[in-house]
């Protein structure tokens, strides 16, 4: 007699699961399939929430691909999230010449004593411009789950 896994993934869950997170044109952002699983933990904010949302309620074994509208999964992107920085900000920060190039993330000491990111769009003479919009926000995404076992 065998024993068989009914639990559901829910808020605390541990689960192991193979998963991929595409844009909408089909190229990978991240995919495990061909490698080894992950295991997270739900509710840690090892996921973004509304991926985490999505697993809740699955069980061992379903094996799902869900479509995400524009900005469903990471937020809208935000405007107001494109700041331009001081270059004599960047210098007290000890940020100033580093080889930093557009396109670049670079990372912040938040004031809170936490990190955020942005990404370099652009440097001028006096500021440089970032984008503090999560790299994914607006984006039409595809989630592909797979559950392998949920503790």
């Amino acid at each position: 007699m065998s024993i068989i896994d009914i639990s559901e993934v829910k808020a605390g869950s541990h689960v192991t699961l193979h998963y991929r997170l595409a844009l909408a044109d089909g190229a990978d952002i991240v995919n495990t399939f061909g490698d080894k699983p992950a295991t997270l933990l739900i509710g840690a904010g090892q996921l973004a929430e509304p991926l985490e949302d999505i697993l809740v309620g699955m069980k061992t074994g379903d094996h799902s691909t869900f479509r995400l509208a524009e900005g469903a999964g990471f937020g809208q992107r935000n405007p107001e999230l494109i700041q331009r920085v001081s270059l004599a900000t960047l210098r007290e920060n000890g940020m100033i010449g580093e080889d930093f190039a557009p396109g670049d993330l670079i990372e912040f000491n938040a004031p809170s004593g936490g990190r955020y990111a942005g990404v370099l769009k652009e440097i001028g003479e006096t500021s440089a411009l970032f984008d503090f919009n999560h790299p994914l926000a607006g984006q039409a995404l595809t989630f592909e789950v797979h559950i392998i076992g949920i503790l």
